[in-house]
Formats: structure tokens, C-alpha cells, sequence
């Protein structure tokens, strides 16, 4: 008998083994995805475990990418020139949710929940990479404790510090902020830019301008419908956008807003993107492959609900500015990784960045991938 469980256990195993290798080979379905006409996606880089926020060195040689569930840091290389990654590095294992990557300097920066760590001259050591820590003295909390990290147009590392809860009035200031710290100075200390954000894991600075620019994900269970997440502009340090008081620029919090009524008194939406879609990375466009009605527009991924009784998100959006900053217009730019009438979903974007030929990477933690999307014509 026990020969024979042993023989069905082996063979079980084996079908699970074929079943899974099928799963895996089919898993991506990129017929399914749908683009503006002229646009095409292919996979640049595969098995690429958990792919969250995305960064490239100073030629665009080399990308390296954030994980979240996964403990790992990667970096991603076409050394064969066929326009797909063939080579991948584990920069470091071990580490608590690297989620956020940033590249200044030939340094490769990282950001665990609690430090920002740094490989110096990542290019050259790819190899045998090891980093320093640059600051430990960031929170420990995990809830919205992973980070999305860049060096903005003033040479500072901006580092968002999500809310440590679903809603809350944080005991501590630098909760629910996005802060900016200079890597370099001898007493670093991080400075809250801006207030009231909830969690933020996408920001961007507008090519002319060089102001701030940032997604923002808003509190759950208060039903499918409100509040909506949002995208938001902070053109200078100081300003507050409402978190736990208010929510999507008037939806008065059912818990905290009665301690604060004046909702003028917060910054209001740039744009409302919808209620639990969960915005994450977001870049403007600045190549010259995409048409010109593309130039300096912005690219969101929305990584899609957890908890609405019928999903949405699951998509890459693209954002209209006019010349005075003002969102003009938001656009369906990628969709197909949910199926709307089954509620089926195989792939989740989480951040996009624009390569040196024009073309777009997004990040997808869910399919364990990277897609390179490009303009072939019309």
C-alpha cells in the first residue's frame, strides 16, 4: 500500500509539475492587451519575480527593479542587442520589501521600509555588488511601509512615508507625507515636502516646470464607489492634501473629518482617477518615438482593486496637460490584464519609465515581468 501511495503521490507531482509548466508558458496573454493603433507590447524581460518600481542607470544600459512580496533586487541587461533583457543580476537577497530603486551619480539607491541603502558604482559591480546604508532612521511600520523613491530636479532623494493604518491620525508627522533627504549631507535628516498623502508609491516631476507630480491611493472600506484615488501637483513644499480629513478634494472622512471641516484649507485633486483603482508609478512622457500628442502627457499604472465587488484598474493610463498644468483629459492608454466580464485578471502594472529610444517599460508584479510598449506607425 505504501508503494502504491508513494507512485500516486510521484505521479500527482509530475502532473502538477507539466500542469504548471503550461500555466507558466501560457500565462502571459498578450494578445489580450489593447493599445491605440500603431502602438504594439511584447515581453522584454521575463521571470522577473514580484516587478514593482523601475530605475536605469545613466545610458539606459542596465534597469534595475524594486520588489515588494519578494526580498531581492534585480538588474536587467540586453547584452545581445535583440531590444529584450537576457541577462538578469540579483543585486542583494534578505532585504524588507525593497520596493523603491533610484539611480544618481553611478550610485544605485534602494529603499527597504526603514533605510535607504547604496551600491556605489553599480555599473562596475554588477558582478559583486554591495551596498552601505545611507539612513536607517525611517519607520518601521509595514503598512504602506514600502516606498517608491526618486532624486528630484533639486538633488534630493524624495521618500513618501505612507499612513501606518487604513485611516488614521498618525501620532507621528512624518506619517503620511512624502519626504526628501540629501543623501550626501554628514547629518542627513528627512524633510517633510509634502503632507496629507496617504500613500503615495508614484511621483514624477514635469519636464518644464520641475514641479511635483504624484499619485496617491485612498482609504478603503467606505464602499465600491468613493473616495477616489488621485493624482496630485505640489509645486512647492508645505502643502497638504487632506489625509484623514478629507479624501478626492470633498468626500469628508466618516471618522476624522468632523475635526476638521475646513476642507478649503487642503489641496484638492489634480484628478480624480477612481475609486480603488490603486494608481502606483506614473512618469511624463518626453521621447520623440510616440506622436507628438503624447509630449510631456502622463503615464499611470493603475495596479488594479482588492477589495470592490467588481474590479477596476488593471490598466495604463495616459494624462492630458495643457500648457498651464492643467489636466485636461484622461485616457484609456493600455488595457486587457483584467477580462471585464469574467473578472479574471493575469497581470497587475506597477510602474512605467521611459527608455532612451522613446519606448515605455511597465512593471507587472502579478505576471512577473517587464513590457517594453513602442510606436511602430500607423
Amino acid at each position: 500500500m505504501k508503494i502504491l501511495q508513494i507512485t500516486l503521490i510521484a505521479i500527482f507531482c509530475l502532473a502538477a509539475i507539466s500542469c504548471n509548466a503550461q500555466k507558466k508558458d501560457s500565462y502571459i496573454q498578450l494578445e489580450t492587451i489593447k493599445l491605440p493603433q500603431g502602438f504594439e507590447i511584447e515581453v522584454w524581460a521575463e521571470d522577473v519575480d514580484n516587478a514593482r518600481s523601475l530605475a536605469m542607470n545613466a545610458d539606459g544600459s542596465t534597469v534595475f527593479v524594486g520588489n515588494r512580496q519578494g526580498k531581492n533586487i534585480y538588474a536587467l541587461k540586453d547584452t545581445n542587442g535583440d531590444g529584450k533583457a537576457d541577462k538578469k543580476y540579483t543585486l542583494a537577497s534578505g532585504l524588507r520589501m525593497p520596493n523603491g530603486v533610484a539611480f544618481k551619480d553611478g550610485d544605485l539607491y534602494v529603499a527597504e521600509v526603514s533605510r535607504i541603502l547604496r551600491f556605489k558604482d553599480i555599473d562596475n559591480n554588477l558582478d559583486n555588488p554591495s551596498f552601505e546604508v545611507v539612513y536607517d532612521q525611517y519607520p518601521d511600520k509595514a503598512h504602506h511601509g514600502w516606498k517608491f523613491i526618486a532624486f528630484g530636479p533639486d538633488g534630493m532623494l524624495y521618500v513618501p512615508v505612507g499612513a501606518p493604518c487604513n485611516i488614521c491620525e498618525p501620532d507621528e508627522e512624518i506619517f503620511a507625507s512624502i519626504t526628501r533627504i540629501d543623501v550626501n549631507a554628514p547629518n542627513m535628516k528627512p524633510e517633510i515636502f509634502a503632507h496629507g498623502v496617504r500613500n503615495s508609491v508614484g511621483f514624477d516631476w514635469h519636464p518644464n516646470t520641475k514641479e511635483l507630480w504624484f499619485t496617491e491611493n485612498n482609504r478603503d472600506m467606505m464602499g465600491d464607489d468613493i473616495p477616489d484615488c488621485e493624482l496630485n501637483h505640489a509645486p512647492k513644499k508645505g502643502m497638504h492634501f487632506g489625509y484623514p480629513y478629507w479624501h478626492a478634494g470633498d468626500v469628508k472622512d466618516p471618522e476624522f473629518g468632523s475635526k476638521d471641516k475646513n476642507k478649503s484649507a487642503y489641496i484638492p485633486p489634480a484628478k480624480n482617477l477612481g475609486a480603488h483603482v490603486a494608481p502606483l508609478g506614473m512618469r511624463f512622457y518626453t521621447g520623440s518615438q510616440f506622436p507628438a500628442q503624447y509630449k510631456n502627457n502622463i503615464f499611470i499604472a493603475k495596479h488594479g482593486s482588492w477589495n470592490r465587488s467588481k474590479k477596476v484598474g488593471y490598466q495604463v493610463t495616459n494624462v492630458v496637460l495643457d500648457g498651464n498644468q492643467k489636466v485636461v483629459k484622461e485616457e484609456v492608454f493600455a488595457e486587457g490584464w483584467l477580462d471585464h466580464h469574467s473578472q479574471d485578471v493575469w497581470g497587475r502594472p506597477v510602474d512605467v519609465m521611459q527608455m532612451p529610444d522613446g519606448s515605455l517599460l511597465v512593471s507587472d508584479d502579478m505576471a512577473n515581468c517587464v513590457y517594453r510598449i513602442s510606436y511602430k506607425g500607423s
